[in-house]
């Protein structure tokens, strides 16, 4: 029955981070002969492979949010209220895609997103313009994703890295930061943490970034009977913030309440995603 059960809460979760063609995609993706921009022992196959990434996902939107010029471009065209699955699903199968496939698959996959930001243009309330293959702005954007997924992976990963392994991460990811045209993208910590300071006094809150923060916390578009699971991740997903974004957010912080609770529930609920989404053991 435990059996069973792991089997079926690991489908529902696949299904809905992978969508449909989750199968398909999984298969083609890990199958398919040919190099790879990642070796096996690479730091990012352990990161994006590890259910912390539900935390970390979580973090880096409400992150990402608070540069207005980026939030813009998402509410105006992302789709993420009217299909937040199918644009969850699309995320990540990229990031699948450029960390476990083959390099040809990479590298159509980083061309498919980069011809979809081309034609990415508009204007803010303000009027100010905005461009998604703007270099300086897909930099804010890979350094949010970048800093909220090794923020999430050190605290809730199965096995977290030490120092010089998480270095290695940031390398990695500006392989493909630098693939959809990022410019001298960070490689360490140290340069990671210098790229997100130079970023600060262009970011504030937005009404649209207020909208989409009250739509991933509050207003979710998950069944009731997963809801508890979604909040828990959620709540996790604002501890692993910087202190100054949860500030602009007006997310309240206690750090008792967290230590002892938010924290602890983080851990019992990548542990629980990891045991259902880990592969069944093999037939006798």
């Amino acid at each position: 029955m435990l059996t069973e059960l792991r089997g079926h809460v690991g489908k529902a979760l696949f299904a809905r981070v992978a969508g449909p063609d989750g199968p398909a995609t999984r298969e083609r993706i890990h199958e398919t002969p040919g190099p790879r921009w990642f070796e096996p022992d690479r730091p990012i196959r352990t990161v994006h492979g590890d259910a912390s990434m539900f935390v970390g996902g979580i973090s880096a939107l409400l992150l990402q949010s608070l540069h207005p010029l980026a939030m813009a471009a998402v509410a105006a065209h992302s789709g993420f209220r009217g299909d937040p699955w199918g644009r969850l699903q699309r995320t990540s199968t990229f990031l699948a895609v450029t960390t476990y496939g083959t390099a040809a698959d990479a590298q159509r996959a980083v061309d498919g997103v980069r011809g979809i930001h081309q034609r990415i243009r508009g204007r803010t309330a303000e009027g100010l313009p905005y461009h998604a293959a703007d270099p300086h702005l897909l930099g804010w954007v890979h350094a949010a994703e970048t800093a909220s997924f090794l923020r999430a992976h050190q605290r809730y990963g199965a096995c977290p890295l030490d120092d010089a392994a998480y270095d290695a991460y940031v390398a990695d990811t500006a392989r493909v930061a630098e693939a959809l045209g990022v410019i001298d993208p960070p490689r360490d910590r140290r340069s990671l943490a210098e790229h997100l300071s130079a970023y600060r006094p262009e970011l504030r809150v937005t009404p649209e970034a207020r909208a989409a923060a009250r739509f991933l916390l509050l207003q979710p578009p998950i069944p009731l009977v997963a809801r508890p699971l979604y909040a828990g991740l959620a709540a996790n997903g604002v501890a692993v913030l910087p202190v100054w974004a949860r500030d602009m957010l007006n997310l309240p912080r206690l750090p008792v309440v967290e230590d002892l609770t938010v924290r602890p529930l983080g851990r019992a609920l990548t542990g629980v995603i990891r045991w259902a989404m880990a592969p069944p053991p093999p037939s006798p």
